[in-house]
Parts: C-alpha cells; sequence; structure tokens
C-alpha cells in the first residue's frame, strides 16, 4: 500500500485564508432591520423583544456588526452607539437622504425664511443647557433638564452681553439678516418678543419662546427629548440618543461660541442663570456655523 505522500510548501507562498462564513440574504435583512430600528429613535429596545435580540446578536457576533455597519454607512449613517440604554443610535452625516438641513427645518416650522437662524439658535441653545459641562456628555447617566422659557431667558442674557461688547466696541448693532452665524441670530433674538399672543393667549409661533417650544417639541418627536410637564412654557428631560447627538456636536465652533460666554447654568438644569466672571472673551468666532448641516 502506498503511503500517501504531501507536498512541500513552497518558500514565500501564500497562507491560505482562514474560512469565513458567507453571509446569507437572512444576515443581510437582519442588519438592515437593525439599522432600521435606528433611525427610530422613540422606539425602547427594552420594550420590543426583536429589536433587543438584534443587538445581542451585535455585541457579540462581530462579522453581524460589520455587516450592520456597512448597511449603516451605504445609508450615508453614522452609528454612533449601539447599547441597551440607546439602541443603534445613528445619524445622518451632511450627504445622506436622512439629514435634516436647517433650512428645511426652518421652512417647516415657520414662512419667514429669516427665521432659519432663530431656530438653529434655539436648537444650539436647547443643547448647551441640556449639557453645559464637559463632565455632563460624558456621564452616560446624566439627565440634563431643560424649560421652554429658561432657553429663552439664557439666550436673551447671552444677546445682553453681546449687544453689550458690540457697543463698547463700537460695532453697527442694527439686525442684519444675511450675517453668517450667532452675529445675525443673537441680534434679532433681542428684538423680538418673547411670547406674543393670539386673542386666545396662546404664545405666537413667531415668538421666541414659540420658537424654542417648536424646537423641543421637535426633538421630542425625534426621540432625544421626554416631556414632564407644562410649567414654565413645557418642561422636558433628555434621552441617552440626545446626549450621543450632542457629543458629535460639542467641538462645533457655534456651541464652543455660545458655551463660552459663561452663562451657561451649572445646576439642576432648572435654569437659574448666573453671570459671566469678569474678563470672560465673549468674541464671536469666526463664522460660527449652527448644528444642522
Amino acid at each position: 500500500m502506498t503511503e500517501p505522500t504531501t507536498e512541500p510548501v513552497r518558500e514565500g507562498a501564500a497562507t491560505p485564508a482562514p474560512h469565513t462564513p458567507a453571509v446569507t440574504p437572512a444576515d443581510a435583512a437582519d442588519a438592515a432591520r437593525l439599522v432600521s430600528f435606528g433611525l427610530q429613535p422613540r422606539l425602547q429596545p427594552a420594550r420590543d423583544a426583536e429589536y433587543g435580540e438584534l443587538l445581542r446578536r451585535y455585541r457579540e457576533d462581530p462579522p453581524f456588526a460589520r455587516l450592520a455597519d456597512a448597511v449603516a454607512t451605504g445609508l450615508g449613517l453614522i452609528v454612533l452607539e449601539v447599547s441597551d440604554r440607546a439602541g443603534m443610535a445613528v445619524t445622518a452625516d451632511e450627504d445622506s437622504v436622512f439629514a435634516v438641513r436647517m433650512g428645511d427645518y426652518a421652512r417647516r416650522a415657520a414662512t419667514d425664511s429669516a427665521d432659519r437662524f432663530l431656530h438653529g439658535l434655539a436648537h444650539l441653545a436647547l443643547a448647551a443647557m441640556a449639557f453645559p459641562r464637559p463632565e455632563d456628555l460624558a456621564d452616560d447617566g446624566y439627565i440634563g433638564r431643560v424649560t421652554v422659557n429658561g432657553v429663552d431667558a439664557f439666550v436673551r442674557q447671552a444677546c445682553r452681553k453681546l449687544e453689550e461688547r458690540a457697543e463698547e466696541q463700537g460695532d453697527n448693532t442694527d439686525p442684519v439678516s444675511d450675517a453668517p452665524g450667532l452675529e445675525a441670530a443673537w441680534r434679532v433674538w433681542a428684538r423680538r418678543s418673547s411670547t406674543g399672543a393670539t386673542k386666545d393667549a396662546r404664545r405666537l409661533a413667531g415668538s421666541t419662546t414659540g420658537i424654542v417650544g417648536k424646537a423641543a417639541a421637535f426633538l421630542t418627536e425625534s426621540g432625544f427629548l421626554q416631556r414632564t410637564g407644562d410649567e414654565s412654557g413645557g418642561t422636558y428631560r433628555t434621552t441617552a440618543r440626545y446626549q450621543l447627538q450632542v457629543r458629535d456636536l460639542a467641538g462645533g465652533a457655534a456651541m464652543s461660541e455660545l458655551l463660552g460666554l459663561g452663562i451657561v447654568p451649572v445646576s439642576d438644569g432648572t435654569a437659574t442663570l448666573l453671570p459671566p466672571d469678569e474678563g470672560d472673551d465673549l468674541d464671536l468666532v469666526a463664522d460660527a456655523g449652527l448644528p444642522f448641516s
């Protein structure tokens, strides 16, 4: 009986790659299903068995996690976190079909296109008040609390400080609707009615509290805030998804500019405003943008 022979491995020959299980259509469907859950920010994994099971698979099955990440990337989505607390938290990059642009949002919220800066500033102020300190963003257990009236009061105090600085420097303090970033927004905000009222005492949509209320309602519908009461124009608490979203925005010039004013409350979120320290640099950041692409 002839002994079997083994062909020697030639020097320099490539080592065969380990066998990788093929991706099946069912795997692709499951990955896409997980991403679809991530696009429903108000859906809580603890209340949906299928969602919870797919999250478990994502954590325990690296090939499946890579597949889900690839599906998200192909849709123009950025995966911020995958966890039981946040689910599959995703945000849209600027070229994604899922991106919400400030111009589109402002057109839905108001008929006056000049108000886009005010709507952007409302979102920026909500984020700054919800997470006023870096450690608040870093702490997964932190819950921010904001009120509509508190956010409006915060922005108006910021407006007063910016106007004082502009007057000291001899700058023009008239509103300029086409000026970039916060420079235009604070000037228009300061001159806009805080509440206004219709004949039946409802606040006007174009008032500054109306704009903040619209922003808070949008964030609630998007799963970023939860309404907790009607006091102070409406009270809200943050969600894990909103914390992740604000982390993604925290390095932006506009957020840095607003936080740099030194009057963001550091408290329990009840909107107690603190005056800035003497000597705070309140200069505007050049070309500061708004928190939407």
